[in-house]
Order: C-alpha cells, then structure tokens, then sequence
C-alpha cells in the first residue's frame, strides 16, 4: 500500500507566471525528490523501455528536433534534451494549441534526486477558460501530474528492490486502484488550494472546480489523462 497523505505532502505545487514561447505563460509547478541518482531518474524519463513501464507507451523519434506519441495521452517535439539533467518539449492532446513540458533534474545534499516539472501553457488560453470555467484545468491537469510522478516513485523503488520487471510494467493498472483515486482526490484540493492562491478564486468556487475535476478526471472517471 502506498501512504497517500505522505505522497501528496512530498510534493512542492505551485502556480506562477513563466514565458511559454510566443508570449507570456502560466505554468504549474511541481517539484519532489526521488531515491535515486540522478542519471537514473534522467533514464527513466528518457528511455522508452523504461517510460513505458511507469507512464505509457512511447513512440517516435526520441532526439532533440523529434517528435513523440504517449499512448493514449500526448504528442510534441523535443526541443532539448540536455542529459542529464533538463528535457523539455511541446505538449499536445488532440487539436489543443500546444503547450510547453520542461523536467529539470538536480541532486541535494543527501543523494536524492530533484525533479522539477513544469507545464506552461499561454497565459491569454488558461485566464479565458479560468474566467468561464474556473480553474478546472489546472486542478485536473496538476492532479494528473501528480499520479505520473508518483507512477515514476513507485517504479523507481521496485526496481530498487529488484520488482522492476512484472511490477513494473503493472503502473498504468495501479492508476485506476481507489488508491489512485484517492491520491487524485487529494491532489486535487491541493492544486484547488494553489489555484485559490494564484487567481483569487472564492472558496464556493474552488469547491466546485475540486468536486468537478475528481469526477471528470480522476482514474476511473471521462478523462483521465496526463496533461
């Protein structure tokens, strides 16, 4: 069993103003440290073997200039991959303009690995849609952010122990567990909270957004996907 309450404190979130390219951007922040070194993490967010047994299948070409296809989830181009330590690349779902992913990775003091995700998007796209809908995406989109980066804990630590192989390739099952929903669940109040902070977005409200985005987005739930 996963300690959920102890997986959502572990992550820092966090909404702010960053460029995305052609303009201003907001982006959604996250930031947790992983057991490992960090040419390992670098790998495991690199190499499609590996990708595919804690987030989805991959395919494409993997360089800088490349494209790539998640299954099920996005597709982009790689913009740098600056092994080991910074991926970044666009991020699209559908016909949805493209957005910016970047993944930076430091080691701290005690030998763990940072990693930082940030997701950019235009600014004038995310305040239109938070104007008419409230802050539904973001919540959705971070909650599902936070499922990825705990998939990749999880990975990260079977593999550890010598469980990498079956159990492995198993995360994308683990993703609809109740335990998933759950950690869903209060990941979601967690970027509500975020979102409140940033927008100034009335408790009644982020309430709504919250309880929308749990329904609509979490595993099990319409949607359901990363990003």
């Amino acid at each position: 069993m996963t300690d959920v309450l102890k997986q959502i404190n572990a992550v820092h979130r966090e909404i702010r103003d960053r460029p995305v390219t052609g303009g201003e951007g907001r982006s959604l922040l996250l930031r947790r440290a992983y057991a490992a070194s960090t040419e390992d993490v670098w790998n495991a967010c690199t190499d499609p073997s590996r990708i595919a047994r804690w987030l989805a299948p991959v395919s494409g070409e993997l360089r800088p200039g490349g494209t790539f296809q998640l299954e099920g989830n996005a597709a982009g181009e790689i913009l740098r991959c600056d092994g080991p330590h910074l991926l970044k690349l666009t991020w699209s779902l559908g016909e949805n303009r493209a957005t910016e992913v970047e993944i930076r990775l430091s080691a701290d003091a005690d030998g763990n690995t940072v990693l930082e995700l940030e997701h950019v998007s235009p600014a004038e796209v995310v305040d239109e849609l938070v104007r008419a809908y409230g802050p539904v995406g973001p919540v959705g989109i971070g909650a599902g952010w936070d499922l990825a980066l705990l998939s990749l804990d999880l990975f990260l630590r079977r593999e550890g122990e010598g469980r990498g192989g079956s159990e492995g390739r198993d995360m994308a099952s683990w993703r609809t567990t109740p335990e998933a929903r759950e950690l869903f669940s209060r990941s979601s109040h967690a970027w509500g909270a975020a979102s409140q902070a940033f927008w100034g977005t009335s408790d009644e409200d982020i309430a709504t957004v919250v309880e929308f985005a749990v329904q609509n987005f979490a595993p099990g739930g319409r949607e359901g996907r990363t990003g």
